[in-house]
């Protein structure tokens, strides 16, 4: 008893679990069951490959005949990731080589529509339902090549005599499966009726593009240069591309060093604003000054081309100096030290004021030294007339080479040897007299420029 229990059991649960496959649709290897309907599976077989955007991911399972006299594809999805199919999925039968070979090119549909049907019975029951107005049935080459080869040629014919005939009271029929079996034609059908629903837009559009081609046209010639000139600059860009592909990869981190400059610049502008408003208001001033600067131009590019000549003829002898600047350099390097001492003294001399006392020397002595009078410039010197210039052999005490301090006795003296002389020597005397005078008045400055010089001394 416990035996057949356990194998009851074992029944049950087998049972159990080729229900739940049958309802989910996967085999037992988790393939997702499509069954596709077809007006043409054309030369499809079983084993053919199913793909979604170029990828693989399943086969044809198996190809049956439905009543209506289409063709039922199963296409089983190995990969689960593009499991399940959704309500505006779409498959299409498309050559796979020239030698007849197909394949089964699939979209899934998008998440946001609902799921396929489940088929619960019937034909092709535990699969997913994908009708024909979601697929696409081929025309192959070698059948639109047909057309042009008897007896073809001569049976087409035949045929679209006969259409009318045959087709009568089912053109909607015959419309649904020409959309069919050409994807273009029901796409055409979808356009144009966008474009019927948008033909206030569309009458819009031609009229405002007559307003901008009218102004295109007028500049046919510069438009057709921009053409050229954009083709030679992209021929240009393609010889250089991994240089634009390498700036491309370059360009998010130079941006984002770029922006703290650019908020420091929208700074700079801001407090610009009030400079370029005045730069404004004052751009007339500028550019009347800049086109008066024009001529100036003119002539002094004659100057700038004659300096430029110049300066080429002149590079040869300034070359050569070359030399003697090493020698002027080594020179004042030598003279360094002596033309600090001669500063130092200049600023020493200037300071304790002997340049002026020097200065009043040369006035002083120069007035000493010459004069003028009715008759003329004329010298100053002494006449020394005495005893003691005559030549002797003995010395004579009056006649010493000590110097006698100034006095009355002196004044008195000279007066005296004045009376005794002639008469007419007296007024040549006098004046001798008067210059010796100035010059003893003058010899102060002297005296304290020397004392500056060599310092107190004794006499």
């Amino acid at each position: 008893m416990r035996r057949l229990a356990l194998i009851a059991l074992v029944i049950i649960a087998a049972a159990v679990a080729a229900a739940v496959a049958g309802a989910s649709g996967p085999s037992g290897s988790g393939t997702y069951r499509v069954r596709a309907i077809f007006d043409d599976a054309s030369f499809a077989v079983p084993g053919e490959q199913v793909r979604v955007a170029g990828a693989p991911v399943g086969s044809i399972a198996s190809l049956e005949v439905t009543q209506n006299k289409q063709a039922a594809v199963t296409l089983a999805i190995d990969d689960a990731r593009f499991a399940p199919f959704h309500a505006d999925a779409t498959c299409a039968i498309r050559p796979q080589s020239l030698i007849g070979e197909m394949y089964v090119d699939c979209n899934p549909g998008t998440a946001s529509a609902p799921a396929l049907q489940h088929i619960e019975h019937g034909p092709g029951a535990g699969t997913y339902y994908l009708p024909v107005l979601r697929t696409h049935s081929p025309v192959d080459f070698d059948i639109s090549q047909d057309i042009y080869r008897e007896p073809v040629a001569q049976r087409l014919a035949i045929i679209l005599d006969e259409l009318g005939t045959g087709l009568a009271a089912r053109g909607s029929d015959l419309n649904a499966v020409i959309h069919r079996a050409d994807p273009a034609l029901a796409n055409t059908d979808q356009v144009l009726k966008i474009l019927a629903s948008q033909n206030h837009a569309l009458a819009k559009l031609a009229t405002d593009s007559a307003a901008v081609l009218t102004p295109l046209a007028q500049q046919r010639k510069s438009l057709a240069d921009f053409i050229v000139q954009a083709n030679t600059t992209a021929v240009a860009s393609a010889s250089r591309s991994q240089d634009i592909s390498r700036s491309i990869q370059l360009l998010p981190g130079f941006l984002r060093q770029l922006k703290p400059l650019m908020a420091d610049l929208g700074t700079l502008a801001d407090q610009g604003t009030p400079l370029a408003s005045e730069l404004n208001t004052s751009a007339s001033a500028v550019g009347r000054e800049f086109t008066e600067l024009t001529p100036f131009a003119k002539a002094a590019r004659t100057s700038l081309i004659a300096l430029g000549n110049s300066a080429a003829k002149s590079q040869a002898p300034l070359v050569a100096t070359l030399p003697l600047d090493r020698r002027l350099e080594r020179l004042g390097n030598q003279t360094a030290p002596a033309a600090t001492l001669l500063d130092r003294l200049t600023a020493s001399l200037n300071k304790s004021g002997a340049i002026g006392q020097l200065m009043a020397l040369l006035f002083y002595g120069t007035s000493a030294a010459n004069g003028f009078d009715s008759l003329g410039h004329y010298v100053r010197d002494e006449l020394l007339v005495s005893d003691c210039t005559g030549y002797a052999t003995s010395p004579i005490p009056s006649c010493s080479a000590n110097f006698v301090k100034a006095g009355s006795a002196s004044a008195a003296s000279d007066t005296a040897s004045i009376a005794s002389l002639p008469k007419g020597s007296q007024p040549l005397l006098k004046a001798a007299l008067a210059g010796a005078a100035v010059a003893q008045r003058s010899s102060t400055p002297l005296t304290g420029l020397l004392g500056y010089l060599i310092g107190p001394g004794t006499r």
